[in-house]
């Protein structure tokens, strides 16, 4: 199961959003049809921009909340001291992909960022 998990500013477009999952999914060359799931924390998941995008790549959204996020900051490759300070937990996109990915699940690399967001590739077996 491969997962693209996303952090971002309020606000960002569904076309950013869509641009920075491609930009992730060809830096580690993943082709698009491969992605299962689209992963965010929940209050996120609820931004306007994010049912657009899973519309767009036609796939499911994941909303996770911060404890299950919480529990992968060992395995996170970046943190973000913003983020820290805002949700207590290191990084929003890699570690809703790993919640996502499921048993086994790893990131491709460290997370892609634009100005507006960021992407991280994750693979696993599922729930």
């Amino acid at each position: 199961m491969i997962v693209a998990g996303l952090g971002f500013r309020r606000g960002t477009s569904a076309e950013e959003l869509e641009r920075v999952v491609r930009l992730a999914l060809e830096s580690f060359a993943v082709p698009a049809h491969r992605l299962k799931a689209i992963a965010t924390e929940s209050e996120k998941a609820a931004d306007p921009s994010v049912p657009e995008l899973a519309r767009r790549l036609s796939a499911p959204i994941v909303a996770c909340n911060l404890s299950e996020l919480s529990g992968t900051a060992g395995q996170v490759l970046t943190s973000s001291q913003r983020v820290t300070n805002a949700k207590g937990v290191p990084s929003i996109a890699e570690a809703a992909a790993l919640v996502a990915a499921g048993r086994n699940g790893r990131l491709l690399g460290k997370r892609i960022a634009t100005r507006q967001a960021t992407c991280a590739i994750a693979i696993g077996e599922g729930t």
